[in-house]
């Protein structure tokens, strides 16, 4: 079954380029991305519309990104789970674009969690739909692997705020964005290359 959902993710997943399109399409017709309409995830969107835009621009790949991309021998995809509402796919999905573009042999695909409900039930994050997810394909579409929904030390992160304090509030999320904004993507190049040379 999980096959036959990801093969019909693939059908319906389109390029990083389309998929900032179709964010950037419904911002201006004044909606977000998924079934449920409001301004709050309005305003999230227009928020990492001009997030991912920056990004686009200023993420540098490492020496050590590089070096292993030349290691990749056969061709995968990396399909991911996303909504443009999403603060850590803003952050994550512009690194992850830049690293596919520089492989011939990493097929970046992207399709909206709320569109696939069945296939986004395979891949839980402790029981919950956290996204982005990241599910890594071979040729024959078979699970490789899996990242998501932040880098390692985000996750830790979140997870250490939550020990503390029950649940994440504004605070931490304010937090996290400035973490996100110092550490300029290189935890998630670390481990998109862990993924790479497992």
């Amino acid at each position: 079954m999980i096959k036959k959902n990801i093969e019909e993710g693939l059908q319906k997943a389109i390029s990083y380029t389309s998929y900032r399109k179709r964010i950037s399409d419904l911002i201006a017709s004044g909606k977000s991305s998924g079934p449920i309409q409001s301004e709050d995830l309005l305003n999230y969107s227009k928020l990492n519309d001009r997030r991912m835009t920056r990004l686009d621009k200023t993420i540098q790949l490492s020496q050590e990104t590089l070096l292993a991309l030349k290691k990749i021998n056969k061709p995968i995809t990396w399909l991911v789970l996303s909504e443009g509402w999403c603060g850590d796919a803003a952050q994550t999905l512009p690194v992850i674009n830049k690293i596919a573009d520089k492989s011939d042999l990493i097929n970046l695909r992207i399709i909206f969690r709320d569109e696939h409900e069945e296939l986004m039930r395979h891949f839980l994050t402790n029981g919950g739909k956290s996204i982005p997810k990241l599910i890594v394909l071979n040729s024959e579409n078979d699970v490789l692997n899996t990242w998501g929904p932040r880098p390692n030390i985000a996750t830790k992160m979140v997870q250490d705020y939550k020990n503390a304090h029950g649940q994440l509030d504004a605070a931490f999320k304010q937090e996290l964005q400035v973490w996100y904004n110092k550490d300029k993507g290189v935890n998630i190049q670390e481990n998109m290359v862990g993924l790479l040379t497992n």
